[in-house]
């Protein structure tokens, strides 16, 4: 059953979300804004060439403190957590036994050496799972400690690091993925931020952690640069995908492993076969020999499709083979706004993951053309220095 509006959660901004004329839907067990007035498009091309505020409160952010909290964290997912710098962030994938991927996140090392604090923000729709899961593996090596007082916001495109430097000095020192405490002087008052320099648009940008009772002073000094306008959900999706990057639920889930999903790049080499620390994660057994192109260990690879024709294909629809046989399905799709062409994410048998293969997306019961193309459907412009 669909949740009405009484048992929806609200997220600090919403006052200011309904102020702006955001057109609400349920998302997450939350109310949050899909668009505003002038609609996704503008929406989604604002942010590609100024900056664009998502509202992101609804995202989970927990801490993992004590000196152990480094090794402990590294069991539970394949990336490197122990060698990561001070201030650097890193995605990391949480994993189930199979393999299988619980929740994709991102988390910071904001002090290994000082006792160890990780800062970790997982998605909004698996928070409560995650935050248990994490609770039950590792909370006997650690504290885990869920900061459901903070709200999160995203400032995103080419100019965000103009706008937010006017704001807050020295937030242009950071390259991506790197992070650090703020303060941010809105005039009337100074609020304290921790940040990084990162997001899922493919674009410059920043995600603010920030105390929930300063966010709406911080939304609205931000939304007072002329380079920045509020972004709804719809346009963080349009976004995302033109980046070529999954969205948990839709690309990536609990049957899905990092090697099928084209996400072996972030297994560093620390924790593959010969690796210091090879292995010693749910599911290393599986994905080490996936990572290892063992035959038969891999029976589907997501891919990035353009439609031949201007049609939109959307998620679920079935990807046939060009003999009429059932491959896999459409996970995210839509009209990209920057490219102005179809384009979707997909599985398909490794066969048919090469660059230029073919295969029909069946679009009310008829065959749309699709081509296996690279991801980032349009090129990234993360600040790397």
């Amino acid at each position: 059953m669909s949740a009405t509006p009484d048992d929806l959660l609200q997220v600090p901004l919403n006052d200011l979300h309904i102020a702006w004329g955001a057109r609400m839907v349920p998302f997450a067990g939350y109310s949050m804004p899909v668009q505003y007035p002038e609609g996704l498009m503008a929406e989604h091309k604002h942010t590609r060439s100024a900056a664009g505020l998502f509202d992101v409160s609804h995202m989970g952010q927990l801490r993992l403190v004590g000196p152990d909290a480094a090794a402990a964290f590294e069991t539970l997912v394949p990336v490197d957590v122990i060698d990561l710098g001070l201030g650097k962030q890193r995605y990391g994938l949480l994993l189930n036994d199979e393999g299988g991927i619980i929740d994709d996140l991102m988390f910071v090392n904001r002090d290994h050496a000082n006792g160890g604090d990780l800062f970790v923000i997982v998605n909004g729709a698996c928070k409560l799972g995650d935050i248990a899961h994490i609770q039950a593996k590792i909370g006997s090596r650690c504290q885990v400690i869920p900061m459901p007082e903070r709200a999160l916001l995203a400032l995103q495109g080419p100019l965000a690091v103009t706008a937010l430097s006017r704001l807050a000095r020295g937030v242009e020192q950071l390259v991506f993925m790197t992070g650090g405490s703020f303060t941010v002087d809105t005039g009337a008052e100074k609020i304290d931020v921790y940040l990084t320099r990162s997001g899922y648009t493919g674009e410059d940008g920043f995600e603010i952690s920030v105390q929930a009772s300063d966010a709406l002073a911080l939304a609205r000094a931000l939304l007072a640069q002329p380079e920045v306008k509020p972004i709804g959900l719809g346009a963080r999706n349009s976004l995302r995908l033109e980046a070529g990057l999954p969205l948990y639920g839709n690309d990536i889930d609990t049957t899905t492993t990092p090697i099928e999903a084209g996400l072996q790049w972030a297994i560093q080499k620390v924790r593959r076969a010969g690796g210091a620390r090879a292995g010693g994660f749910p599911g290393a057994d599986k994905i080490l020999a996936q990572l290892a192109g063992e035959a038969g260990s891999v029976t589907r690879k997501r891919v990035g499709l353009k439609a031949l024709a201007r049609v939109p294909v959307r998620e679920h629809v079935e990807l046939q083979n060009l003999a009429g046989e059932r491959i896999g399905e459409v996970t995210s799709g839509l009209l990209g706004p920057t490219i102005d062409q179809p384009i979707a994410m997909g599985y398909v048998p490794p066969s048919l993951a090469t660059l230029g293969s073919q295969v029909n997306a069946m679009v009310r019961g008829k065959p749309v053309s699709m081509e296996v193309v690279t991801m980032p459907f349009v090129p990234t412009h993360y600040f790397r220095g």
